[in-house]
């Protein structure tokens, strides 16, 4: 059971998503605003949903030079949440420390 009420289908969605992400044993955030979800998992792995579908950041296509995303049905968030814990894994050994914070420079 979720320990945060969510009101919206994207809401919902990003809620199931996180309870899934838990069972995976890996730790998230959900932000709501203007009828969309942000589940923030790991730097550089962030997923949208609109309660629909999830989105996230796959890789990067050298060859056109930009973002490869994926996305998955929200309807199947244990599903989505094993595909996500994948990225997140090669995100980690990537980035195994948080990337300390931006000094400002003044």
């Amino acid at each position: 059971m979720s320990s945060m009420p969510y009101g919206t289908q994207a809401e919902r969605a990003a809620g199931r998503l996180r309870e899934a992400l838990t069972r995976q044993r890996i730790a998230s955030h959900v932000t709501t605003g203007y009828g969309l979800a942000l589940v923030s998992l790991w730097y550089g792995l962030l997923v949208w949903t609109n309660g629909d579908r999830f989105w996230w950041c796959d890789g990067w296509n050298d060859q056109l030079r930009q973002p490869r995303h994926a996305s998955h049905r929200a309807s199947e968030p244990d599903q989505a949440a094993r595909r996500i814990a994948r990225r997140y894994a090669q995100l980690h050994t990537l980035h195994s420390r948080p990337v300390p914070p931006q000094r400002s420079r003044t």
